[in-house]
């Protein structure tokens, strides 16, 4: 534990937060800049003099949901609350949170993006995506159980490896069970859904065992994919990867060089891919 640290960092924290940050009224004229000790302690559900010894240098080291109700009542972000549970000593939680609730943010950059994009969790779930991205890719989204993973699917369903080269389906693999071995890594030990993934994948695909015994471990933030579309033939585009504060969420991003034949086969993509979609959909849709 780091005493002057921990100290320092929440007087710091603590006097750059105003009253209305936190939902509190501004009151009298204040003699001190910020929130109040008693305040923070408030809002975090402790004694005033418990925190007020950590800020004088002098308290016993939290526990970590102390450290955890300090951070939420100074309104801290990750990489802040990261930073106080090591000046506490104590390891930060994992960062991520899977669901199938996208972060509302993360879907508004989607919905503006013109070029393919979607959504995906740190285990190859994809949650949301753009037309574009359907058109690109067919529609992901409405898989079940294990084949929500485009890992588990990848690994034991050939179709899966249509939109790709052949050439391509080796590197497309390591960067998979790279990917997942991460994400294996540094998911919690409560986390049943990453285990069960791996277990049945190691079971159900030699392929994918072979190259999990290699212990790669990788999470790829841009890279180029080319893809083999039946409408358009084949195209190539350089895929970025965006991270929220829930970690366990990536935008994916596709787009061509401009003025490049990927760039007109896209643009190409934009309208007979939308004009496929209208005329494939239920009555009624």
């Amino acid at each position: 534990m780091d005493r002057d640290g921990l100290a320092d960092f929440l007087r710091l924290r603590r006097e750059a937060l105003q009253p209305g940050d936190v939902g509190l009224p501004p009151g009298r004229r204040r003699r001190t800049a910020g929130l109040r000790r008693e305040e923070v302690a408030a809002l975090a559900h402790m004694s005033t003099d418990f925190y007020a010894r950590l800020e004088q240098r002098r308290g016993a080291r939290p526990s970590a949901p102390t450290v955890s109700a300090i951070a939420r009542a100074l309104r801290l972000t990750q990489d802040e609350r990261d930073h106080l549970f090591a000046l506490a000593g104590h390891t930060p939680p994992p960062r991520g949170i899977r669901t199938d609730h996208v972060t509302p943010a993360l879907l508004r950059v989607l919905d503006r993006l013109d070029t393919p994009a979607q959504i995906v969790s740190d285990i190859g779930v994809t949650l949301a995506q753009n037309p574009l991205a359907v058109a690109l890719m067919g529609e992901d989204t409405g898989h079940t159980g294990l084949r929500r993973s485009m890992y588990y699917r990848w690994f034991t369903d050939p179709d899966e490896r249509a939109r790709f080269p052949p050439e391509d389906h080796p590197v497309h693999s390591r960067s998979y069970a790279a990917a997942l071995r991460s994400a294996h890594g540094q998911a919690a030990d409560d986390d049943p859904e990453v285990g069960e993934l791996v277990d049945r994948l190691l079971a159900d695909s030699p392929e994918f065992a072979e190259l999990w015994a290699r212990h790669e471990v990788a999470r790829r933030i841009d890279t180029r994919k080319r893809f083999t579309h039946p409408l358009v033939g084949p195209i190539t585009l350089d895929c970025q990867i965006l991270t929220s504060e829930n970690l366990v969420e990536r935008l994916v991003v596709f787009t061509a060089t401009p003025g490049s034949e990927d760039a007109k086969r896209l643009a190409l993509l934009s309208v007979i891919g939308t004009q496929e979609m209208a005329t494939t959909a239920p009555p009624g849709a």
